[in-house]
C-alpha cells in the first residue's frame, strides 16, 4: 500500500526488546514505511550504540529513550555522548529540575558536530502512573494534568523542545506552552487493543485529534503476529 509520509514519520515504534536481532527482524517487516524508531533502555543496554548507528544508517530517524535523571554534570556528559551518536531525539526527566534540563542542552552544544541538532525532550509523568500512584507513591500532590502542566512550562523555561505526555494532556500542554512546543505521547492503543499497564491511553486517530506531533507505539506492533500489517491499519485509521 501507499504511505502518507507525513503520517508515518509522526509514528514512533517502540523496539522493546531484548536482543538486537529481534528488533532488527521488526524492522525489517517494516521495511518501506518510513516511520520513527523509539530506542529504549532495554534494546539500548543490549545492544548499544552500534544498533542506533544500523538504524540511522538504513536511513530512520531515532527516538533514544533513556530518560536521563542525574547530577546536572552527569547528565550533559551523557548528552554530550548521546549527540555524537547521531540521533534525532533523546529525553531527559523533568523531575530532575530546571538546571539539570538546561545541562543536557549544554552537553549538545558541545557534542554537536556537522548534522542535525536533536531535539530535546522531557518526560512529565509517565502513562502508567495513575492519580493514586502520583498522590499517595510519588507524594507529589494536585492531579496529574497539574503535574505534567507544571513540568511542561519547566521544560519550556528551560530551553527544551518538547516534553513526553499522555495524550490527555496534549491540549493543555499546547494552551499552555505554544503550538510549536512538542508533544510525544505513549500510551497509544488501537481500538480494542489491550491496554497492558497503562492508565491513559488513547487510539492514533483520537492522538493525533488533540494534535500531538508524535505518538509512540509498541506492543500493538511489536507483539502482533503482522506488525507490517498491524501498522498498516494504524497508519489506514489515522
Amino acid at each position: 500500500m501507499a504511505f502518507d509520509k507525513n503520517k508515518a514519520e509522526r509514528i514512533m515504534v517502540a523496539l522493546d526488546y531484548a536482543h538486537a536481532q529481534q528488533a532488527e527482524a521488526l524492522v525489517s517487516s517494516l521495511a518501506g514505511i518510513p516511520c520513527y524508531m523509539k530506542v529504549g533502555m532495554q534494546l539500548f543496554y543490549s545492544a548499544g550504540p552500534s544498533f542506533v548507528q544500523k538504524l540511522k544508517d538504513q536511513g530512520y530517524h531515532v527516538f533514544l529513550d533513556l530518560k536521563m535523571h542525574d547530577i546536572p554534570n552527569t547528565v550533559k556528559g551523557g548528552a554530550e555522548s548521546i549527540t555524537r551518536l547521531g540521533v534525532d531525539m533523546f529525553n531527559v526527566h523533568a523531575a530532575g529540575g530546571r538546571t539539570m534540563m538546561e545541562a543536557a542542552l549544554e552537553g549538545v552544544d558541545k557534542g554537536l558536530q556537522a548534522g542535525n541538532r536533536p531535539a530535546v525532550i522531557a518526560v512529565t509523568q509517565l502513562t502508567s502512573t495513575s492519580l493514586a500512584v502520583m498522590n499517595e507513591e510519588i507524594g507529589i500532590a494536585g492531579t496529574v494534568e497539574d503535574a505534567v502542566l507544571r513540568y511542561a512550562k519547566l521544560a519550556r523555561t528551560a530551553g527544551l523542545n518538547g516534553v513526553v505526555a499522555s495524550p490527555l494532556e496534549v491540549v493543555r500542554i499546547k494552551e499552555t506552552c505554544g503550538p510549536d512546543f512538542m508533544t510525544v505521547t505513549p500510551g497509544i492503543r488501537p481500538a480494542g487493543a489491550d491496554i497492558g499497564d497503562q492508565s491513559r491511553v488513547m487510539t492514533p486517530a483520537e492522538a493525533f485529534a488533540q494534535g500531538t506531533d508524535f505518538i509512540v507505539i509498541g506492543r500493538p506492533i511489536t507483539a502482533s503476529p503482522d506488525p507490517r500489517g498491524a501498522l498498516e491499519a494504524i497508519l489506514a485509521s489515522v
